[in-house]
């Protein structure tokens, strides 16, 4: 009799511990979003932006300054929420450098119909910590960064994610997924260097010397070679256009020093951004252009204000990493008389001020490189046919699995999946779909029928080339 009277009061308190379970769940589902997030201890609200279909936040996480000491000091990391419904995937992007508090949507959360956190790099303002220790900024940093967001929002954010970026992004994916290989479902990663051996930079020059056509390169090089013999009458219209924009060159060291840099920039800026068809738009007869044509064809595609004090402070941080772990490619001209160039291809060390020291660290790429070749899982790499960045590009060797690497035919720096040729864009985008755990029977028996799950949306999906300097991903 007792024991079944025990048994019975047993059965009453975890029936009503079930109810109040349930209850509570209940209660968090139908909790408001934005006070699901700002319950996460940490996350602030910076505002709140609308947009037809979404809900969509701007948001302050608080992140230990060193991962392996979250005791020395925090600083305030920025990242967005792009809010669909807890019940889709998650796309966790990050660009690299500063993050966006405009509301867009990456291709792979186009694809999945998700929704979408995004990352503000740290050390890009304002997420940058004060004062700054620069030694506390290298991929490993990056990623527990990621990890840590990931962490707090995966609670609300339960079903299946993926990581992506472009350029820089792609990278920073990719070592996210090297250094915590368990978060994510899913890696796409879009145009990513991987400049294992800083010192060894001959598949770019090779590149150069195969990309387009001979007239366009031919085009390209005699004017970035006019530009050069023109120094002096161009440096005085470089002078006078600093003065009245009111820039400086004191990281740089020299109004020449910087002026070289742009015109160096020229054809590696024009293959990155520009297509085939726009070799139109370059002066045809170099010799006899204009110094007018030839200042406006670099101003266009270098850009002049780009090596000044105020062009370089903003990507700091990005030549520290550069010159500490990440490397720079050095590209060589030889098809401009060795008399006209003072100071080739600059190293990172050149464009960051002589305050914030710096070291080389050669093992990293080669650490990062190894793990995707041997031990790649679900990740996705495409590249552009005619992108520069694309000539020291990561691989996947024997070791790795379900893992891909894509060309995008005649694209740039801006190449993604639905520029991939028909096969290739099919299956690209039925892995996607499968890794965030949305793929359809009909895809999985058959990935050629594969497509985005959302519309095409000319103001959320933004299909161009974010214009970041040339030279840098």
């Amino acid at each position: 009799m007792r024991k079944a009277l025990r048994w019975l009061l047993a059965l009453v308190v975890l029936v009503g511990t079930l109810s109040t379970a349930g209850a509570a769940t209940a209660a968090t589902a139908d909790t408001d979003i934005k006070d699901r997030l700002l319950a996460i201890p940490g996350m602030s609200l910076i505002e709140e932006k609308p947009y037809t279909g979404y809900r969509f936040f701007v948001l302050n996480y608080t992140q230990p300054v060193d991962h392996r000491h979250p005791s020395k000091g925090t600083f305030q990391q920025r990242i967005t929420v792009l809010h669909k419904d807890v019940s889709r995937p998650t796309v966790f992007y990050t660009g690299g450098y500063n993050v966006s508090t405009t509301p867009s949507r990456r291709e792979p959360t186009q694809i999945v119909d998700g929704n979408q956190v995004s990352m503000e790099y740290r050390f890009f303002t304002p997420s940058r910590p004060q004062p700054a220790d620069w030694s506390k900024l290298d991929i490993w940093q990056a990623a527990s960064d990621q990890h840590r967001i990931y962490e707090a929002l995966k609670p609300i954010y339960g079903r299946h994610w993926l990581a992506t970026g472009g350029s820089k992004g792609g990278m920073t994916a990719t070592y996210y997924e090297r250094f915590y290989p368990r978060d994510m479902d899913g890696i796409v990663a879009y145009v990513a260097p991987n400049d294992v051996v800083n010192n060894e930079d001959s598949a770019y020059d090779r590149f150069f010397t195969k990309v387009g056509t001979n007239e366009c390169r031919d085009r390209l090089q005699a004017v970035q070679r006019e530009a050069l013999v023109r120094r002096e009458p161009l440096e005085k219209k470089y002078k006078q256009y600093a003065a009245d924009n009111g820039y400086t060159f004191t990281t740089v060291g020299s109004l020449d020093r910087a002026y070289e840099a742009v015109v160096l920039d020229y054809v590696w800026g024009f293959w990155q951004y520009s297509l085939l068809s726009d070799c139109d738009t370059i002066p045809a007869d170099a010799k006899h252009a204009t110094d007018d044509e030839i200042w406006n064809s670099v101003e266009t595609i270098s850009g002049f204000s780009f090596y000044t004090d105020q062009g370089l402070e903003p990507y700091t941080p990005y030549y520290y990493q550069a010159g500490t772990q990440l490397g720079a490619p050095t590209i060589h001209f030889p098809y401009i008389e060795k008399k006209y160039v003072r100071y080739g291809y600059q190293p990172p060390r050149n464009f960051v001020p002589r305050s914030i020291p710096m070291t080389f660290r050669p093992g990293a790429m080669h650490d990062v490189d190894s793990w995707v070749t041997h031990h790649a899982q679900h990740m996705l790499f495409v590249y552009g046919q005619n992108d520069p960045w694309g000539a020291e590009r990561f691989r996947v060797g024997a070791g790795a699995r379900d893992s891909y690497v894509f060309t995008a035919p005649g694209m740039n720096h801006g190449a993604n999946v639905a520029g991939l040729v028909a096969d290739q864009k099919a299956l690209a985008t039925a892995r996607i779909l499968d890794w965030a755990g949305v793929a359809s029977t009909t895809v999985q028996e058959n990935p050629s029928s594969a497509k985005p799950l959302a519309r095409y949306d000319a103001r959320l999906d933004r299909r161009d080339v974010e214009r970041e300097p040339a030279l840098r991903p």
